[in-house]
């Protein structure tokens, strides 16, 4: 079993309050999030963008893994994420993560990549754990 952490720190309270984010390996540090960073584009950083780099490095990871199984070693995949949040009565839901993958991958057939680009999708940890919608848009090149 494997643990990683994250901690939040939220001072003052609503719209005047001020966040930060902090995790287990110091890649975020006192990350500034708050209402301006995640309702109006202000600096700082929102659990849907931090999901949404989970999701792609998750989901990038997985497929990596799945192609080096069937003996490849060479390949280039470049995911983007976009989770959309919601207004749900008086709060908000995340209704679904939007996968786009382009990838470069010599010698492997149309069919095959497919099938292998859905195992990745479903068996990605992050996309278990989501309960939402998630779709997937998958180039090669």
């Amino acid at each position: 079993m494997i643990n990683r952490s994250g901690t939040a720190r939220y001072e003052g309270l609503g719209k005047a309050g001020k966040g930060h984010l902090n995790t287990q390996s110091g890649t975020l540090t006192d990350a500034r999030y708050d209402f301006g960073a995640r309702f109006e584009n202000e600096p700082g950083t929102n659990p849907e963008e931090l999901i949404a780099a989970a999701h792609a490095g998750c989901f990038t990871m997985a497929l990596s893994f799945a192609l080096a199984g069937t003996g490849r070693t060479d390949g280039t995949l470049d995911t983007k994420a976009v989770v959309t949040l919601v207004q749900d009565g008086g709060g908000f839901t995340i209704t679904k993560s939007a996968l786009t993958l382009v990838a470069s991958i010599p010698g492997i057939e149309q069919a095959e990549f497919d099938e292998i680009v859905a195992g990745a999708k479903v068996n990605c940890p992050v996309s278990k754990l989501l309960k939402c919608e998630i779709t997937l848009d998958a180039t090669l090149k």
